[in-house]
């Protein structure tokens, strides 16, 4: 099964949009940074890790690397640039919606993969419609995630034919 790395805003737009139990039936192992987790997550989401959310620690050599990030880049966080360098280290896609994480992930040679890409699996794998998708991205907008809109609901319009 394939690993991804996600960073905290990708679990929160599928929270907002009621489908992290449909997240965890994809065929993907997904992964966090356990600082991330402990710092940002524990408190209200600590349900993540027995949905199936796994927590992974950076090395030594990883660590470095993350922290010489935050002293470079400009505009992710310092748990941001972790998950970045837990993607690197484990060698597979970041799953990230925040603009600024996603071109430092670029920069850095890290494919990365979004909500909207999350979205189209759990309908190409038919563990949700196009209709349930629709829904959710109306619960994610009103609780103010923020996606491409127009974008995600064009892409979405080609499931319905």
């Amino acid at each position: 099964m394939q690993l991804l790395i996600s960073d905290a805003n990708i679990l929160i737009d599928l929270e907002e949009g009621e489908l992290l139990a449909q997240l965890f039936a994809l065929p993907y192992r997904f992964t966090i940074p356990d600082i991330l987790y402990f710092d940002e997550l524990e408190a209200q989401h600590a349900h993540l890790l027995g949905m199936g959310l796994e927590l992974a620690e950076l090395n030594p050599a990883t660590m470095a690397y993350a922290f010489e990030l935050v002293g470079r880049v400009r505009g992710p966080s310092r748990n941001d640039c972790f998950a970045l360098a837990l993607a690197k280290q484990e060698k597979c896609p970041l799953l990230s919606g925040d603009e600024a994480l996603r071109k430092a992930a670029q920069n850095e040679a890290v494919e990365v993969k979004g909500t909207i890409w999350v979205i189209e699996e759990l309908i190409r794998s038919g563990v949700i419609t196009a209709h349930r998708a629709r829904e959710a991205y109306d619960r994610m907008r009103a609780n103010a995630r923020r996606l491409p809109w127009a974008i995600a609901h064009q892409r979405l319009d080609k499931f319905y034919r």
